[in-house]
């Protein structure tokens, strides 16, 4: 696969070289490729300015993880049989602090996903300016369908072998897809009953009753609408009146919504894996939450007490719904090229990837090309670990911040993360293009660092 950079340069033969390494060494995890690729795409003009980097051999480094855990994780379901699965965690890179990222439980999860998810998480969190590392964690079990009891039982044989690698100073996990405040709940008791003593800090995530955060539900998902804010802004528009499309429906989908509905957005359209809803009418988000947070249903149940509006199967669909504002909220590559055709032909002003690389490498290509505004998840994604990061430092004073307090601070992080992203574009030729400019503001933090720390 090539790159898209000067045709027979030294810098490019050399981006090529490193991503063929990546591929021969780590065969068949494919969005990890993906991961890489679009982040070297965005290296040429850096290496040439920087020679540095090149004899510090700091890409090398950065593509190969501190290490890569897997594990055995054996537990007993409510029929009493003994059901295991496999658990990972991936320490990247601690350059800028103690590594940072969530777990994330779904059946898909592999070391591949893992280590793609690992790999963003690093310059996401040196984008926040917090001193915080890149990892990931997770499991291939599927939260779906099981009891309290088995989801206890699960995570805290999980939190038994993980343990041994975390530490306020060292790793600090969080949620992800299907881990939520109860299963970091149950995690943190395990965690304390293994270690002893009372390390609120070890997570992020927690309920506020024992060293959560205020406005960390919020918070990835508003920092996602903060930043479609500044996108538009640079066009000198406003959500005020758009159309708005956001796909999924989960935590980060429905605080996206809000955010929206509350700046004046109209929001027509969310979905699930299954399929999605349209209502021309606007989402009743209330409606979608009791749903999918209180009663663990599918968004088609939405049309029955909202009969004028209409439910489609199959959730790539979305994207077909005419709109101003798309926000792919749901999980990774489900925005193709053939669905950025579509948004762009329809219309659309801006994109901001809300979920973890939502958009393939092709469809970000194409909505740039047409001019469309482009958020990716590097930047418009961060708001989760930026408010994690905030918990982090309400634990390590012992003390507790307003969810005002919170969310002022989340907007300034962001808005400094679309800034020093355009700035970064500029500075290395890729003006307008926010995906180079967020690769190279976080690139730059964590090679810098690792210059000054020597070869470790």
């Amino acid at each position: 696969m090539s790159f898209s950079v000067s045709a027979g340069s030294e810098a490019g033969a050399y981006l090529q070289s490193v991503y063929e390494s990546v591929v021969r060494r780590n065969p068949q995890e494919p969005e990890f490729h993906q991961a890489v690729q679009e982040f070297l795409e965005s290296m040429e003009p850096v290496l040439v300015r920087h020679p540095e980097y090149r004899k510090h051999a700091i890409l090398e480094r950065l593509v190969e993880p501190d290490r890569l855990v897997s594990f055995r994780v054996p537990w007993v379901d409510d029929q009493g049989r003994v059901q295991v699965n496999r658990g990972f965690r991936v320490q990247f890179n601690s350059t800028l602090g103690p590594y940072k990222g969530g777990i994330r439980f779904h059946p898909t999860v592999n070391a591949g996903i893992i280590k793609f998810l690992g790999f963003e998480q690093t310059f996401k969190n040196a984008l926040t300016g917090q001193p915080i590392g890149g990892g990931k964690g997770g499991s291939d079990f599927d939260p779906k369908g099981k009891s309290d009891l088995e989801i206890m039982r699960f995570t805290q044989s999980f939190m038994t072998e993980l343990q041994k690698y975390l530490g306020p100073d060292v790793d600090v996990p969080a949620g992800d897809i299907g881990v939520g405040a109860r299963e970091i709940g149950y995690m943190f008791g395990q965690y304390k009953r293994i270690r002893g003593g009372n390390e609120p800090g070890v997570l992020t995530g927690k309920g506020v009753q024992y060293g959560g955060s205020l406005g960390r539900t919020e918070a990835t998902g508003y920092g996602c609408i903060y930043f479609v804010q500044e996108l538009l802004a640079s066009r000198g528009l406003e959500l005020d009146g758009r159309r708005t499309v956001v796909s999924g429906s989960g935590n980060v989908s429905i605080y996206a919504m809000q955010k929206a509905q509350e700046l004046g957005a109209l929001v027509v359209a969310c979905s699930d894996s299954a399929g999605y809803i349209v209502d021309p009418r606007g989402i009743d988000l209330e409606l979608v939450k009791r749903i999918k947070l209180s009663e663990g249903g599918r968004i088609s149940e939405y049309v029955r007490e909202r009969p004028h509006a209409s439910y489609h199967a199959g959730s790539g669909g979305i994207w077909s719904v005419p709109c101003e504002i798309a926000l792919p909220c749901a999980t990774q590559n489900e925005l193709d090229a053939a669905a950025a055709r579509q948004l762009a032909s329809a219309g659309v002003i801006a994109v901001a990837e809300g979920a973890n690389m939502p958009c393939t490498l092709e469809a970000v290509h194409l909505l740039l090309a047409a001019g469309v505004l482009f958020g990716p998840a590097k930047a418009a994604n961060a708001g989760g670990v930026a408010v994690s990061a905030l918990e982090m430092a309400q634990n390590s004073m012992r003390l507790s911040w307003s969810f005002e307090e919170v969310d002022r601070r989340l907007h300034a992080i962001i808005r400094d993360i679309y800034r020093n992203s355009v700035d970064a574009a500029e500075a290395y030729g890729f003006q307008g293009n926010l995906v180079a400019g967020a690769n190279i503001a976080g690139f730059r933090k964590v090679a810098d660092a690792m210059i000054l720390q020597g070869v470790v």
